[in-house]
């Protein structure tokens, strides 16, 4: 890269075996991620120095490779270590990191080269969710899912998830939640809940949607807290009728959706289930800190 962004010049990366300034930091023109978004991507966040479920993270980046035939470059152990030690240099504290693998530099061509993969790690200040998103919640959006088919991979091509973003953006809303032939898949960039008469009813795992840790998290704490959950196929207009709407993210945490389209959730405050499971939220970060 020719120029780090502001504030971000001294921040240290991990590219392909060196830990170095990012202002430094060199991807070859022909690498397939820059040329084809031929790649795969994790976000991992921290909290007080330690990650939030690292294991899971890298368990779904061997299975994000798998799926994508890209070699995994390093074995658990080695990957811990990096990121412990990318985490360290970054001063601990909260933080996201993020993590991509590319298929490798190699002549422009559409069939798979043999080549190493590219590796490159980015750590970055994680601030707090914005009070005014945590008290006045969110506003979204209902569009079709015209994506592509392979979204349990978490593929860094995301231009279908930019161009859908960026439609809630350009009409005020925060995000965008789609849906297949009237069944809610996940948002852009975030997994999709709705409490349904007091249970709390997320799309189960498939190839519409990409499983989130976070989404994972939030059903173990809404389970431990003994909120009502079920993983099943959820209806458009259940969606649209429901007492209360939740987003999940690495970085949003769980955020409750107060307007959907031109109409408001409940009373269009975020409700008490989502305030319960915010609650367990932010005392399992409490604990990861103190760990």
């Amino acid at each position: 890269m020719a120029n780090a962004l502001p504030g971000e010049a001294d921040t240290t990366v991990f590219l392909d075996g060196a830990f170095l300034p990012l202002s430094q930091a060199r991807v070859h023109p022909l690498d397939r991620g820059f040329i084809y978004g031929d790649a795969v991507y994790e976000v991992i966040p921290a909290y007080g120095g330690h990650y939030l479920r690292l294991d899971a993270h890298l368990a779904r980046l061997e299975h994000s490779l798998t799926e994508v035939r890209i070699g995994n470059p390093y074995p658990r152990a080695q990957w811990n270590h990096l990121l412990t030690e990318l985490l360290d240099r970054h001063g601990g504290g909260d933080a996201s990191i993020y993590l991509q693998v590319s298929r490798g530099v190699a002549p422009r061509d559409h069939a798979f080269p043999d080549c190493p993969p590219t590796v490159f790690i980015m750590p970055r200040p994680l601030h707090p969710v914005p009070a005014k998103q945590v008290d006045g919640g969110l506003k979204a959006i209902c569009r079709e899912d015209i994506r592509w088919h392979w979204c349990q991979i978490k593929s860094t091509s995301l231009q279908g998830a930019v161009l859908l973003r960026q439609q809630a953006l350009d009409l005020g809303a925060d995000e965008v939640i789609l849906h297949r032939d009237r069944w809610v898949t996940e948002g852009a960039a975030t997994n999709v809940f709705a409490v349904i008469s007091g249970s709390v009813v997320t799309p189960p795992p498939s190839h519409w949607l990409l499983q989130g840790i976070t989404r994972n998290l939030v059903l173990e704490l809404a389970a431990q807290i003994d909120l009502p959950v079920a993983e099943r196929p959820l209806g458009l207009e259940e969606l649209q009728g429901a007492d209360e709407i939740w987003l999940s993210s690495s970085t949003k945490e769980v955020l409750a959706v107060t307007q959907l389209d031109a109409t408001l959730v409940g009373n269009g405050r975020p409700g008490p289930a989502w305030r319960r499971v915010w609650n367990a939220y932010q005392a399992f970060k409490a604990d990861l800190r103190a760990q």
